[in-house]
């Protein structure tokens, strides 16, 4: 039987129940890939980020409770602030090396945590029908990044008054839709859901600003941007577009410390 800490985090939020909640456990060394996935399993929760010290740096993957990620915003921010916190990670800059996306910093001014991560690359894409019907309104424009979709649509209240099929969403070939307008007090709001990767609807998706922060940038003309993710338990994020990577700062809360035998 392995001892294994855990901590439930609270990302891109300053206060317990908003944000985005995540799991990280922190490893001597990596378990199989099975053993993971059941642990994620049994967290239920969007993410757990697993993590293992390679000198003064770290590894990283995600799992939802149903496959591996490729990326994950919310939890690699809820890792750095439990290294942070209870690791005593010395310098203002952790440096995440993941299975899947390569070199990911975050780095730490104050209570504020700053992931850097690659930007995304859109190109315009054809709606799919599926999609039209799931949200009973069609977007103003239409994108494929890597993994998801970007619709954009008028307003927030667009935004705000969706409530998709999630069944039909299912059955469209992509990690997620990530639906976008501009924002009554921030400059852009969104939602995303996600369930082919075991997710309804994800409270607050770093990496899918990976996506919305160069579009919107372009839009609007500006390299720094606020955003809300307009889920129910919402959360706060500021975007930055610097050449290819994109730098998105929110706040981290600890909710839960535990420990897990498996």
């Amino acid at each position: 039987m392995k001892k294994i800490q855990l901590y439930q985090i609270d990302a891109f939020t300053d206060k317990v129940f908003g944000g985005n909640p995540a799991a990280v456990c922190v490893l001597d060394a990596w378990l199989p890939n099975e053993t993971m996935q059941q642990i994620a399993a049994e967290n239920n929760l969007a993410e757990t980020a697993f993590v293992v010290p390679k000198g003064e740096e770290y590894e990283l993957t995600w799992f939802t409770p149903t496959v591996e990620v490729d990326l994950c915003g919310h939890a690699t921010l809820a890792a750095a602030h439990a290294l942070f916190t209870y690791y005593g990670h010395s310098s203002e800059e952790i440096r995440f090396h993941s299975r899947k996306s390569g070199l990911l910093t975050v780095t730490r001014n104050n209570d504020a945590l700053t992931l850097d991560f690659p930007v995304d690359v859109l190109e315009p894409a054809e709606t799919p029908e599926a999609l039209v019907t799931a949200l009973c309104k069609a977007p103003q424009e239409t994108y494929k990044g890597k993994t998801d979709y970007l619709l954009v649509y008028t307003s927030q209240a667009d935004v705000e008054g969706f409530d998709p099929d999630i069944a039909l969403i299912n059955t469209v070939p992509a990690r997620g839709i990530i639906v976008t307008a501009p924002g009554n007090e921030v400059d852009f709001v969104s939602r995303f859901f996600c369930p082919q990767v075991g997710i309804p609807e994800d409270p607050v998706t770093g990496s899918a600003h990976t996506s919305l922060t160069p579009y919107w940038s372009e839009r609007i003309g500006k390299k720094v941007m606020t955003a809300r993710q307009l889920s129910k338990r919402q959360g706060a994020l500021q975007c930055e577009i610097a050449g290819d990577r994109v730098k998105i700062t929110g706040k981290a809360v600890t909710y839960l410390k535990g420990e897990i035998e498996v």
